[in-house]
């Protein structure tokens, strides 16, 4: 090498440098001319495969575990969903034996971990006050009653459970019986006079026909919290908010699957005077296979938001799933489908649960079996109750 030993030594150097820091070299293209020549870095090599070694060697395992603590996260709102009470009883200036209470909520359903839910999920069965067109999974339970709402009523109650009914004045529709109000108003007295719990008031669905049968179904039923199903923003509203205050009732607050419009119609009711005690909203029930998801999604946000803080959605939600009857799968009758008096039951108690999981506090159902479901999952969620059935025998093959 041309350079003598001053530049052999800084090369050893750099190589030994290199050695240090990479553990290996690797030298290429490189043209050696000399007639002697030594790189003494023996000990640099050793040093490098005993590093190699340590790192290849398996640690010994620790004589125990480090110990440790999970603690999960809690969600904490800051707001609450008000409570609305149906019914009344003698005490309290109605005639109910016993009365109930939806809302309350400081959490998510269920979340018991984080907070407790003063109240557990109600469910009403639909009565109407005429005979109807009904699926005949459902027509076979009722069909010996249909032509009294009161004795509907109180098959409802004293054999399949409900614990509130659903009365609904479809007669007052002009496109059906046209029934006059006074004549509606005897069906409600006869449904009070016939079962003690809570009672929902529906109408027809006439936006201009509603408003005055609500406000007289107000007036009959007064003292009773009963509530009155269901005021619109394109009706006359501010009628039948006045009643509900008159008589001491709660309203429904109906709107078509939009938070904002929720949020308006809330606000107008509020702005009238109707304290949020009395409120209860229905977003809309889209049923299983029919925009369930959608509706699962709408009432949870809803749900949120109002225990976030928005006071213009802090009440409870009613959910109808009976509207999982207008689902062809629920009632057609299909051979490859397997029979549809479990097939309904079953598609109706599915969008029950699935919304009772999104936040829904009172539930309208057409069919016993899914108030039996309901009730005793609501009653296991709320530790009320076990499950008797193994799990393994919940579903079977068929071959």
């Amino acid at each position: 090498m041309a350079g003598g030993n001053d530049d052999i030594n800084e090369l050893v150097k750099k190589v030994a440098d290199l050695v240090q820091k990479f553990e290996e070299i690797e030298i290429e293209n490189v043209e050696l001319s000399t007639e002697e020549l030594r790189i003494i870095i023996q000990p640099l090599v050793q040093t490098a495969i005993k590093r190699a070694e340590a790192a290849l060697k398996v640690e010994e395992k620790p004589p125990e575990l480090i110990k440790a603590t999970f603690t999960p996260y809690l969600e904490k709102f800051h707001g609450q969903i008000a409570e609305v009470q149906l019914g009344a009883t003698k005490s309290e200036g109605g005639t109910r034996g016993k009365t109930l209470k939806i809302g309350g909520e400081k959490t998510m359903p269920f979340y018991s971990f984080e907070a407790s839910n003063p109240n557990k999920p109600v469910f009403a069965m639909d009565v109407f006050d005429m005979p109807i067109t009904l699926t005949k999974p459902v027509k076979q339970m009722v069909e010996d009653v249909m032509h009294d709402p009161a004795e509907w009523a109180k098959k409802c109650v004293n054999k399949y459970g409900a614990q509130v009914v659903s009365l609904n004045l479809v007669s007052t529709d002009p496109l059906l019986e046209d029934r006059p109000i006074q004549q509606a108003m005897k069906s409600v007295e006869n449904v009070l006079q016939a079962v003690d719990v809570p009672i929902i008031i529906g109408g027809s669905g006439n936006p201009q026909k509603d408003p005055l049968v609500l406000s007289a179904a107000a007036e009959v039923a007064h003292g009773e919290k009963v509530v009155l199903n269901s005021v619109t923003i394109e009706m006359d509203y501010k009628r039948v908010v006045k009643a509900c205050k008159e008589h001491g009732h709660a309203l429904v607050s109906f709107t078509p699957m939009d938070v904002n419009n929720q949020k308006r119609l809330n606000r107008l009711l509020l702005d009238e005077g109707l304290p949020k005690n009395q409120i209860v909203q229905d977003p809309t029930t889209a049923a299983l296979g029919y925009g369930l998801e959608y509706a699962f999604s709408l009432e949870e946000r809803i749900k949120l938001a109002g225990l976030m803080g928005d006071e213009d959605l802090q009440m409870p939600i009613l959910a109808a799933a009976s509207n999982a009857w207008g689902a062809r799968e629920s009632w057609m009758k299909v051979e490859e489908w397997g029979p549809r008096e479990i097939r309904g039951p079953l598609w109706e108690t599915v969008t029950c649960v699935a919304l009772m999981m999104a936040g829904a506090d009172l539930f309208m159902i057409s069919h016993p079996a899914t108030i039996r479901v309901a009730k005793k999952l609501a009653d296991s969620l709320f530790g009320e109750g076990v499950c008797e059935q193994k799990i393994e025998n919940w579903i079977t093959s068929l071959k």
